[in-house]
């Protein structure tokens, strides 16, 4: 997807997380929320020098993978002699494919994407729907700056972690939902600052509260965390 779709994509997740929707431009989301997940990076293609995306950036030369297809790759046979001959034939023919992807479709800024719909800015995500700059992430939907996990919905910055949904900041952990910063955790459902609890609600910072003092303190943590 591009710009606008995945802006309004952020939109969604926002209210699913938060209650509200994004205040945030696409780069103040990658630069807020995405500052330490490895996403693709930015290069040109050495044939066309059009603008792509590569997981692979330490590589030399890039070109395109859609752009590979049509590219003439066999050489007429020269003799080879030495190390640096033989050195010096590979790289002319040892362009990195960028921006591979496989069965999915509406996919911008990403290498390699499988089996995806709508993805933005991501890295080696499969299964996925709706994804922002998220990396690892397989049979997630609505998801922003998420990355080693699995079945998540409308998750923001949840790592290593499985089974959430319409949560915050995750780590770990399995079956959270609505939620803000917890780790390694199990079952919690409207949690924050919580660790190594589970089959609980309404805790912070593992202390049990009433379900209106709770959700009072919520919308202060969640006014704190958008401006700051």
């Amino acid at each position: 997807m591009l710009a606008p779709e995945a802006l309004a994509t952020a939109d969604k997740i926002f209210q699913a997380v938060f209650g509200q929707d994004n205040p945030f431009t696409l780069e103040k989301l990658k630069e807020k929320f995405a500052f330490d997940i490895q996403l693709p990076t930015e290069v040109k293609d050495s044939t066309t020098g059009e603008t792509t995306y590569t997981a692979a950036p330490n590589a030399k030369k890039f070109m395109i993978d859609k752009n590979t297809w049509d590219h003439e790759w066999e050489r007429p046979h020269r003799p080879l002699s030495s190390m640096n001959d033989i050195l010096a034939a590979w790289d002319d023919i040892n362009d990195m494919s960028t921006e591979r992807v496989y069965h999915s479709e509406n996919v911008h800024a990403s290498d390699p994407i499988y089996d995806s719909v709508n993805i933005y800015g991501s890295t080696n995500c499969g299964r996925g729907k709706n994804l922002l700059y998220c990396d690892d992430s397989y049979d997630c939907s609505f998801c922003l700056a998420c990355s080693r996990s699995g079945t998540l919905n409308f998750c923001i910055r949840t790592d290593d972690s499985s089974n959430c949904s319409n949560s915050y900041g995750v780590i770990c952990s399995n079956k959270i939902t609505n939620s803000l910063f917890i780790q390694d955790a199990n079952t919690l459902h409207e949690c924050m600052f919580c660790s190594h609890i589970e089959q609980k609600e309404y805790c912070i910072a593992n202390m049990q509260f009433e379900k209106d003092e709770y959700l009072f303190l919520k919308s202060q943590v969640i006014k704190w965390l958008l401006e700051s």
